[in-house]
């Protein structure tokens, strides 16, 4: 009786522990769809991205005072380069969208319940908050790199454009020309870059970066989560018998959109401190983060503070949108195939020792 007692008990534990060993065993599944998604939504949005880096650059780049617009950008990038020069630098990009996705989704999942046990007091969107700012901040480590060979390679576009901006601009280009060596491709300009400036060119504007990204990655999870729970809140006030049904894909489309729209509006004065710090000119010096919030703020007041707050959110709108609407859908189609197969092992690892038990017996 004790023997079969105790094989029963150990049935059960086994039982129980592999019950429990697919959530913690399949945390890394975040990490894989947050990976994809991320990499998908940067792949769509690239020629957007590029348009802007090139919008934003234009003034250092060609040393004139007249700036073009988007519509005017679009023809010149289409007019000189065709569908290639959109899509320069995609490698890096899509490489460094790939480890921000992933640690940010992964992080997310894995530490939020963590967070909310050890300091209950930071529970629910805190939780959140602080995930979403954790896993950013490890993603930055290499999304930064690949930010900055992203950006050279997107504003040189091909190598025949290149050389004809070189050749229309000589006098105010000495200095790009030197800054900037034409890059054959994502391995050439890393290591380019790394030679001529070490660790410190291919992590130029590291600090500013994160005092802009950590903010924005927090708030856009915090509210997407709290999206979510409005929903729900309205799910449930629906009438009983209401067949509304919102697939988690569209619903991570839409709230997604939501929440990157306005948290890359609320981070626009980080990010134009940031734009300012890395293309600032001969003309114009600040003496770090906080001289150079003064220094708008005391000039340009709160309207300097929130320039290009359009272009950012038109571009982190539908890249938001796609990414949410990707990890959603992974976790739909994806997660339940891998938890049954689980199963499915789970039941051919127990059934033998069942049977062992009834011998016993």
């Amino acid at each position: 009786m004790v023997s079969s007692a105790s094989s029963s008990n150990s049935v059960l534990d086994g039982r129980s522990n592999s019950m429990k060993r697919p959530e913690n065993l399949f945390v890394w599944r975040e990490f894989v769809w947050g990976a994809l998604a991320g990499a998908f939504g940067e792949g769509m949005m690239h020629p957007v991205d590029t348009v802007k880096t090139r919008i934003q650059s234009q003034a250092i780049i060609t040393g004139t005072k007249s700036q073009k617009n988007i519509f005017q950008m679009v023809q010149t990038i289409w007019a000189s380069d065709g569908v290639k020069g959109f899509y320069r630098g995609i490698a890096p990009g899509v490489t460094g969208s790939l480890a921000t996705g992933a640690t940010y989704f992964g992080v997310i999942e894995s530490t939020k319940h963590w967070i909310e046990a050890v300091n209950p007091s930071l529970g629910g969107h805190w939780a959140h908050f602080i995930a979403g700012a954790i896993g950013d901040t490890l993603g930055s480590f290499v999304y930064v790199p690949c930010e900055v060979i992203k950006q050279r390679m997107q504003v040189q576009g091909t190598r025949s454009s290149w050389t004809s901006t070189m050749m229309k601009q000589n006098v105010s280009q000495k200095s790009a020309a030197q800054m900037y060596h034409y890059y054959t491709g994502m391995l050439h300009a890393g290591h380019t870059i790394w030679k001529e400036h070490g660790v410190r060119g291919l992590y130029a504007g590291y600090c500013s970066t994160l005092a802009r990204d950590v903010p924005f990655a927090g708030l856009m999870v915090t509210f997407y989560e709290a999206f979510k729970d409005l929903v729900e809140y309205g799910k449930q006030r629906l009438p009983p018998g209401s067949n509304v049904g919102i697939s988690s894909s569209f619903e991570g489309l839409l709230l997604g959109g939501l929440a990157g729209g306005l948290s890359a509006y609320l981070t626009t004065p980080l990010d134009v401190i940031k734009t300012r710090l890395q293309v600032q000119g001969s003309n114009v010096r600040y003496q770090g983060w906080l001289d150079a919030f003064r220094s708008i703020w005391k000039a340009e007041g709160t309207n300097g503070l929130f320039k290009g707050s359009i272009p950012r959110i038109m571009w982190y709108v539908p890249a938001s949108a796609l990414t949410f609407m990707t990890v959603e859908f992974l976790r739909d189609h994806f997660n339940e195939k891998t938890d049954s197969c689980i199963h499915e092992v789970t039941k051919i690892s127990i059934e033998p020792s069942s049977k062992i038990c009834e011998t016993a017996q």
